[in-house]
């Protein structure tokens, strides 16, 4: 055998097939052979493809259109979906030897643990309804005799946090004085961290409406002065900033504190910052929260409060660590947004606590409940970072499940992926090039299935062209043929029927009844637009109708106006 060559070729050469070239070219106008259309109907031209073969060389030509082009869309894109979950518990099941062992060990202590939190609760309750009573002017600050009372609920606070098993809890740095840092801010793990910094800094905290109602804690947190809001409401949000503006500017109110995240995660990631805390513009004091661990996982993320609860009392001891962080200031060389304000907080919190920032947020949560309770497999899979959404679209979290709720009736598969026959049968349309078109729109991976996420990233980028509300206005106006202020059914027929040439009755009918959304044989402006709304991609069946009636000069002037 011949001494091998550092010249010579690991391995030789192997003959090969001329090499298979593919080339695929997107064109906006497509071309029909048998009629001689212009630029404007070449919107409606349905031969897309053309192939060619050459000497074992295949070029594939696809003109695939993009049927929202006519309102300004340049096509879709859809970011990569993230791979983390900020709300995965991974702990979630017992298991292990040693939990079973530690299980069994700990329930009489468990038991005893149930009764001293039990104790202590009714303490403090009763505590704080002394602190309370006769007390009228709630907007003020609390007198100093009352506060004096609130400390037999603050001790209780602690003795609850023993009864879970935090005999000690390590700290790290100190809280800034209040009159230099009026706001605190904490990443928020569990519901642990608000009985601590209630027994630490006694603060005025930002929470949910829902809170009030929670028994015994209700009462409690009423006497923290507690600035409620609901996160789904711009009127709350505006007098929650108002009132922590207030709050944080007047020094005999004790200091606000803020969970900027919106809601638990597991402490492995920092998810996207509500801006209440950074609106008024004062300092603010960044404390992080870490629960070490190494056979439970404390955090209260996919994970109920009973069963979250019950681990805690059959621990031996849960690790608690707290670090105050330097005060982050607002920039005073130049005015500094609210935005960038947030930002430089997380980014502290982000690198103290060694996690990465994402931007998911509490709406995340309520599309990953909505999958949870649909029994979807991968329900993780259906959270889209909708921090970026609202960002890139302007759309809601409650619209963001709206979107997921007329997903899941599409059948995904267990990869929670929905197929073409599946995606037509919801938006009650038929197998046809402008059904394919819209389908190709979605699939921007072209794998012949679409992901919730490519569905709300298509959906909203509808909404938002700058001509979508234009069209709807102009599509309702072309239907009522007859004078009316509504819609027949003949009618939705006869401006969908460009677009959908072999529609039959029944398949009119259906799409008649998705309009008609109070079912009267009617179909309102308000039901048309309703509609619209929650199915935006089907304003493409007008857009035929809408090009053939001369209508096309109309929005080009209204998007020269928007441009």
């Amino acid at each position: 055998m011949a001494d091998p060559d550092l010249s010579s070729p690991l391995l030789p050469s192997q003959p090969s097939d001329p090499p298979h070239l593919i080339l695929t070219v997107h064109d906006s106008v497509s071309h029909n052979n048998n009629n001689n259309s212009n630029n404007r109907e070449s919107c409606i031209n349905h031969n897309r493809q053309n192939s060619h073969h050459n000497n074992g060389n295949s070029i594939i030509v696809s003109s695939r259109e993009n049927p929202y082009e006519f309102l300004g869309s340049k096509g879709l894109e859809v970011c990569g979906s993230s791979t983390v979950d900020p709300f995965l518990n991974k702990t979630g099941r017992i298991e292990g030897l040693y939990e079973w062992f530690k299980l069994v060990v700990c329930l009489p202590i468990a038991a005893v643990r149930l009764v001293l939190f039990g104790v202590c609760l009714l303490i403090g309750f009763l505590a704080t309804k002394v602190a309370l009573y006769g007390w009228k002017d709630k907007q003020s600050p609390m007198p100093v005799w009352r506060s004096r009372i609130m400390w037999i609920t603050r001790i209780s606070a602690r003795c609850i946090l023993f009864s879970f098993g935090y005999h000690w809890i390590r700290r790290k740095g100190k809280p800034a004085p209040r009159e230099i840092a009026p706001i605190v801010v904490s990443n928020h793990v569990s519901y642990i961290e608000p009985i601590f910094y209630f027994y630490e800094l006694f603060p005025t905290i930002v929470a949910a409406e829902s809170h009030d109602s929670i028994p015994f804690v209700g009462t409690i947190i009423r006497a923290m002065q507690v600035i409620y809001v609901n996160r789904f409401s711009p009127p709350s949000r505006k007098h929650a900033v108002n009132e922590i503006k207030r709050k944080a500017s007047c020094d005999r109110f004790p200091r606000v504190l803020l969970f900027p995240e919106g809601t638990t995660t597991n402490g492995r990631i920092l998810m996207s910052f509500q801006l209440g805390a950074f609106l008024p513009g004062y300092p603010i004091q960044p404390v992080i929260v870490r629960y070490p661990h190494v056979h439970f996982d404390q955090s209260w993320g996919n994970i109920s409060l009973a069963k979250l609860m019950f681990r805690m009392f059959t621990q031996f001891h849960n690790f608690m660590e707290v670090e105050y962080l330097p005060v982050v200031s607002p920039l005073t060389n130049h005015k500094e947004s609210a935005v960038h304000f947030a930002k430089r907080t997380s980014h502290a919190l982000a690198t103290g606590l060694n996690v990465i920032q994402t931007s998911h947020s509490y709406g995340d949560l309520m599309l990953l409940m909505k999958a949870i309770e649909s029994k979807q497999e991968k329900p993780s899979s259906y959270m889209v970072e909708m921090a970026k959404v609202q960002s890139l679209f302007h759309i809601s979290s409650l619209e963001a499940v709206d979107f997921l709720d007329k997903f899941l009736l599409m059948n995904p598969n267990p990869s929670g992926c929905v197929k073409f026959h599946d995606f037509l049968k919801v938006l009650r349309l038929k197998a046809c090039t402008l059904s394919e078109e819209i389908f190709s729109f979605i699939d921007v991976e072209k794998s012949g299935t679409i992901t919730f996420k490519q569905f709300l990233f298509g959906s909203a980028h509808v909404m938002k062209l700058p001509l979508f509300r234009q069209a709807c206005e102009l599509a309702f106006a072309e239907c009522k043929t007859g004078g009316n202020d509504y819609i027949l059914e003949h009618e939705l027929e006869n401006l969908i029927r460009p677009a959908i040439p072999d529609l039959n009755a029944d398949e009119v009918h259906e799409l008649f009844n998705l309009f008609d959304s109070d079912s009267d044989g009617e179909i309102s402006k308000d039901d048309f637009n309703t509609c619209l709304r929650k199915n935006p991609l089907l304003i493409a069946l007008f857009i035929p109708c809408l090009l053939q009636k001369g209508l096309p000069e109309t929005c080009d002037r209204m998007l020269e106006e928007v441009v």
